[in-house]
């Protein structure tokens, strides 16, 4: 009986032996998950400070002024920001704005038709999703990017009114020579407020809004001249079938 006892033992070890990677990968399994909900809960809290909050800054602001340029970027409230910019962008940006829940499927659907046709693959991103990829995470591809896109557009469109959507976009949005947000684009290019600039103005700042470094306002090229004509079309329209109504009446 004596002589048993250490065979038992030795088994008993094997045993051991064998559950420690199950464990292993129980305790990461665990911390995977407890990450993940940490991850959502933050993202939860931090979209519920910017719907009430300026954001301070973006991880763009932040790699521009890294790499020596002076970023400017005064937080304007809506109200002090001409509702010209707001119908330009809305038709030069997205005409549905005011029609989806952050991510326009029909324009995803009509982007990949024109492309199986032989056109270019063309933008399909909503103004929600500018605002989320702005105004929360960095620039560039990759499924993380877009991933978290996603989820911060679903969130944004769930806690946030269009209005505050629409003013942190005007707010965290790019103009070029490091000037961010509306007020700081309208002081640079035209001597003027936010408040006070004109149809033709808004157009011209909607129209480089894709590649404000590529593209100049002052003086606008020729692409840029006829992209502002077309914008100013878009803007009648805008104005007369009421696509900006969820944002410039209350």
């Amino acid at each position: 009986m004596a002589s048993a006892a250490p065979g038992r033992k030795r088994k008993r070890r094997r045993r051991g032996k064998k559950k420690r990677p199950q464990g292993r990968l129980r305790r990461f399994a665990r911390a995977a998950g407890l990450g993940i909900v940490a991850l959502v809960v933050g993202s939860i809290f931090w979209a519920g400070y910017y719907g009430a909050a300026p954001p301070p800054g973006t991880l763009l602001m932040a790699q521009r002024a890294l790499s020596g340029q002076a970023v400017n970027h005064p937080w304007t409230p809506l109200e002090e920001i001409s509702p010209h910019l707001v119908t330009a962008v809305v038709a030069a940006e997205d005409t549905r704005f005011c029609l989806h829940g952050g991510i326009d499927f029909d324009a995803i659907d009509q982007a990949l038709e024109e492309l199986k046709n032989g056109k270019r693959l063309r933008g399909a991103s909503t103004i929600s999703q500018q605002t989320a990829k702005n105004a929360f995470l960095w620039n560039g591809g990759g499924w993380l990017r877009k991933g978290g896109e996603a989820w911060m557009t679903v969130l944004i469109e769930t806690l946030w009114p269009k209005r505050r959507i629409m003013e942190v976009y005007l707010n965290v949005a790019e103009w070029g020579d490091g000037a961010f947000g509306a007020e700081a684009a309208a002081q640079a290019r035209f001597g003027k407020s936010a408040k006070h600039l004109t149809a033709h103005e808004a157009a011209l700042l909607a129209s480089v809004l894709p590649n404000p470094h590529k593209w100049r306002v002052d003086p606008p090229g020729p692409y840029v001249r006829k992209r502002s004509g077309t914008v100013r079309a878009r803007m009648a329209q805008v104005r007369r079938d009421g696509l900006d109504a969820c944002v410039l009446k209350p």
